[in-house]
């Protein structure tokens, strides 16, 4: 029998045992770039086999690119001639360089000694560098909202997969965006194409496993023949002077109307002013402003976006009214209110200290926000509260520092406790209060006149001995505070040596 006769080959293979599988091949696909050289690897070493078989099908007949037998014979097919070789240790296929129509699945078969045969096959791609992605359109310019826009993008390469941008943003499919992918080209399809559809720029991208290449830009003009837009005054509706316009590219030239809710003003012209506005009495609602734009010729009309807004004035004269009373922490209320003489005050907010003030607790706001109250007040209570005044056009601000009087909360004594005689003492008072206390030192039960923070005896004696109280007193609060510390003035010791002298007497 002539075993590469291969036709003969897998008419044997077909009574012999076969086992698919048997991870004799790696995990595919293999990728290899149009040109170069790849090797289709096995998960074997050394097997004793009979026969390897490579083949090779691309979705026809399948076709044997190389035969090895066990005794080393090597049966090379004439496509494949200086372009394969076979490893006789571990049955490598070695390919190359590689072609577009060497794509395609390559199995193996190995048959051993005892007739059972294992076989895998693996997907080879052949990756043709990426290159010429551009971009077309079906048309050279659109009319918004009539036009359907095709725009193809096609790209040289192999396995390719596509992305359309806007910008850096990518296109994804939509209401009226259809995206469709055939082959080597892709397409996006938009339905009723607007002016904001195409601002683009447009970019394509085609990449494959390898490598990626983005078209150049493409812009596609938009044109509306009534394509009405108003300009301004979005930014600062209300300031006198301010207008806004309405345009629309017409032949012949488009003639306006102003509608306010829909209902016609009497007002014609591309130009609408807050004069005209305030003249019909509609400046202090809020209401929708468009503009139409109407072709005697064709008789076409074309209605803007709609603009809403409502005139207002500036605001002026905030002011925030607090308690004219003094506030005692733990007994008092505090009312604030803010309030402007002038002006449309559409927000109101209040911080305390640079901080956003909410309700909750002890803070109570009304329900327009132009006063709160805190009940009952805390010393923490205290600083600089600021109300915010604001529109859409303008913003002002006001403050109130409020004052907590509190205290005092302990009193306390600092100093020594005993020292020797005409060593100076001093001893200081100090009480936690708003305003600050006033201070009364007493010497055992006697006011001694002493209305400072520290009491000093320059030169005590023994006399000075006894119990000093600070008593601290806030006028505003009515408390008081007291801490009695006690003194010790000791004597110094003298030490006296005497010499004992002795006399004889004969």
């Amino acid at each position: 029998m002539d075993l590469f006769d291969v036709k003969t080959l897998l008419f044997l293979l077909s009574f012999i045992g076969c086992c698919t599988g048997q991870s004799i091949l790696p995990a595919g696909p293999v990728d290899a770039t149009l040109g170069t050289n790849v090797t289709f690897q096995t998960l074997v070493n050394k097997p004793d086999y009979f026969l390897i078989l490579w083949n090779f099908n691309s979705g026809g007949e399948q076709v044997n690119v190389v035969t090895l037998t066990g005794a080393g014979v090597l049966k090379v097919n004439p496509m494949y001639t200086g372009r394969v070789a076979i490893n006789n240790t571990n049955g490598f296929l070695y390919l190359g360089p590689v072609k577009a129509g060497d794509s395609g699945h390559y199995s193996i078969s190995i048959t051993s000694s005892d007739a059972s045969t294992l076989t895998a096959d693996t997907q080879l791609r052949v990756l043709e560098p990426v290159c010429d992605v551009t971009i077309t359109s079906n048309m050279p310019e659109a009319i918004e909202y009539n036009s359907t826009v095709v725009l193809n993008c096609s790209a040289k390469g192999s396995f390719l997969k596509f992305a359309w941008l806007m910008g850096d943003k990518p296109i994804v499919d939509g209401n009226r965006f259809t995206l469709k992918q055939v082959s080597l080209h892709v397409t996006v399809t938009i339905a009723n194409v607007l002016r904001t559809d195409l601002v683009g720029p447009i970019y394509c991208r085609a990449a494959n496993q390898l490598q990626s290449q983005t078209s150049a830009p493409f812009n596609l003009t938009v044109y509306c023949k009534y394509c009405t837009y108003t300009a301004g005054p979005r930014s600062d509706p209300t300031k006198r002077g301010k207008t806004m316009s309405c345009s629309a590219i017409s032949n012949p030239p488009a003639t306006f109307t102003w509608y306010r809710n829909q209902q016609i003003m009497e007002n014609a012209g591309p130009l609408l002013t807050l004069e005209v506005i305030k003249k019909h009495r509609f400046g202090s609602e809020e209401g929708e402003y468009t503009c139409k734009a109407s072709n005697a010729k064709t008789g076409r009309v074309v209605s803007s976006a709609g603009v809403t807004f409502a005139v207002m004035d500036a605001i002026s004269g905030a002011k925030v009214s607090g308690p004219n009373a003094a506030l005692i922490a733990g007994n008092s209320t505090a009312n604030l209110s803010c309030q402007a003489t002038s002006g449309t005050v559409k927000t109101i907010t209040w911080h305390k200290d640079g901080q956003r003030l909410s309700a909750g607790g002890r803070l109570v706001f009304s329900a327009d926000m132009s006063s709160m109250m805190i009940n009952p007040l805390q010393r923490e209570d205290k600083g600089e509260y600021r109300c915010q005044l604001a529109n859409p056009i303008h913003s002002v601000e006001a403050s109130y520092r409020m004052v907590v009087n509190y205290g005092p909360e302990k009193a306390e004594v600092t100093g020594k406790k005993a020292v020797e005689v005409n060593n100076k003492v001093v001893l200081t008072c100090s009480a936690d209060s708003i305003p600050p206390a006033n201070l009364t030192w007493k010497f055992n039960g006697t006011d001694t006149g002493v209305k400072t923070a520290q009491f000093t005896i320059e030169m005590p004696t023994a006399k000075d001995t006894g119990k000093y109280t600070c008593e601290a007193t806030n006028a505003v609060t009515g408390k008081n505070a007291m801490y009695t510390h006690s003194l010790t003035v000791q004597g110094k010791i003298h030490v006296c040596r005497y010499m004992l002298m002795h006399v004889n007497i004969q």
